[in-house]
Order: C-alpha cells, then sequence, then structure tokens
C-alpha cells in the first residue's frame, strides 16, 4: 500500500453569513497518498478549495482530524502552522502572486532564502522550463510563464506536497498545457504529492485519481488505470 500523506476523518467547516450557517464541508473521510497526483473536481461551492486550504494549513477545521502523516494539523497553533506550511508545502494559486519589482529568479529566492533545505532558484526555474527568462521581471512574461515561475517559486523548497489551486483557470488550453506539464514533472521526477483543483473535467485524465465533489461532500472516487499526458488532453 501506498504511503498515506494526509488523512481526514469526518472532517467539517461551517461558516455563518449574517445569521445562517454554510456547511462548506461535511464530513469528508479521505486519504491522498504519497507521490501521488490527485485531481479534485466539482462545481463551484462543492468544498474543493475549503479542503484544499485545511489540508494546507491555511485554515482550521470547525471539527474532525486531518493528519499529515503523524501530525494532527487540527490542534496545531497558528505558529506550528505556519512551520508546517514552510517546511512541508507548496502552493500554486489561480493567480500567480508574483512581486512585480522582483525578477523570475528573486521571486523564487524569497522562498529558497526561508527554506531549511531548498534547491537553487535557477535550478527551480530550470526544471518548470523558465531558464531563458529567469532575469525577467512578470510584465514581461506571459501568463503561462508567470505561473510556471509560480511553480518554480512552490517547489524550491523541495516540498514533500504541491497544493495547486485553479493552476489552469486564467490560461487558454495552449499555455494550460505547459503549466499542466510542469506540474506533472514535478510529480514524477522529485515525487511530490500533487493535488490540483480545476473545474475542468478534462484534466482529470492526467491524475493518478480523481477525487469528485458535490456539496460539501465526496460524491466518488476513482482511479486512472490509463493516464495521458498533458499534451493529450482534450480542452
Amino acid at each position: 500500500m501506498p504511503e498515506t500523506v494526509f488523512h481526514t476523518e469526518k472532517l467539517v467547516k461551517t461558516y455563518r453569513t449574517g445569521g445562517a450557517e454554510v456547511h462548506a464541508l461535511s464530513g469528508v473521510n479521505l486519504d491522498l497518498f504519497a507521490s501521488e497526483l490527485t485531481v479534485l473536481l466539482g462545481p463551484s461551492g462543492s468544498g474543493k478549495s475549503t479542503l484544499l486550504n485545511i489540508l494546507g494549513g491555511l485554515d482550521h477545521a470547525t471539527s474532525g482530524k486531518v493528519m499529515f502523516r503523524d501530525l494532527d494539523l487540527t490542534v496545531q497553533s497558528d505558529r506550528a502552522l505556519t512551520r508546517f506550511r514552510r517546511d512541508h508545502v507548496g502552493f500554486v494559486f489561480q493567480f500567480y502572486n508574483l512581486v512585480p519589482s522582483l525578477t523570475a529568479r528573486e521571486n523564487v529566492q524569497m522562498v529558497t532564502d526561508i527554506a531549511p533545505n531548498p534547491m537553487k532558484a535557477e535550478e527551480a526555474l530550470e526544471r518548470v522550463g523558465m531558464s531563458d527568462r529567469i532575469d525577467h521581471f512578470p510584465a514581461e512574461l506571459s501568463g503561462g510563464q508567470q505561473q510556471r515561475v509560480a511553480i518554480a517559486r512552490a517547489i524550491a523548497k523541495r516540498p514533500e506536497v504541491l497544493l495547486c489551486d485553479e493552476p489552469t483557470g486564467a490560461l487558454d488550453s495552449s499555455t494550460g498545457v505547459q503549466v499542466l506539464e510542469a506540474i506533472r514533472e514535478v510529480n514524477e521526477d522529485l515525487g511530490t504529492t500533487a493535488i490540483v483543483i480545476t473545474h475542468n473535467a478534462a484534466i482529470q485524465a492526467m491524475a493518478h485519481r480523481v477525487v469528485r465533489f458535490q456539496d460539501g461532500n465526496i460524491a466518488s472516487v476513482s482511479t486512472n488505470e490509463t493516464r495521458v499526458a498533458p499534451s493529450e488532453i482534450v480542452w
């Protein structure tokens, strides 16, 4: 059996909006495994991003349990969760969040300067095919290039887990393929556990497993016997 990286048990997240309660997660039970690329699929409001934020230590569950290996995230302080994010997790979001006044190299170095065992910024950028744009500023890069710099920044600290929330949501299909290829290579070459949220059902074809969400809970989990390369995805 593959090693379990994340284990959630009866995970609940409830928000209060005015006088009403919104159940973003309603008792989610899920295991995510080492070196696996998992796609979380479902409509807006189904709970995917809420789950990702809790797994990444960006939010707290209302009840239930979240284990990262032997670490119970649900009982950690904010300071401890900050250390967890710094040491174990890389994030990639729909919008690139690059610092406009810094070059690609300098944006990646923001992470390598604080991580305990980072790779060089140049190596991270090379892994996502950005060696030739290393000294360019974000305004000089296309959307896909900026997203690949964001991925380089996320992997430069050698995270065990890469959490991606709609990484191709702001990109056209051809540019999105380049970004997905970078995520796939990180997963395969570095053994990084990758979890990708998307609304685009076509992207599920590249995953080891697909978890479908509906109304705050898991509707189904399926395994891909035959995965395709991002370039073969029919958008």
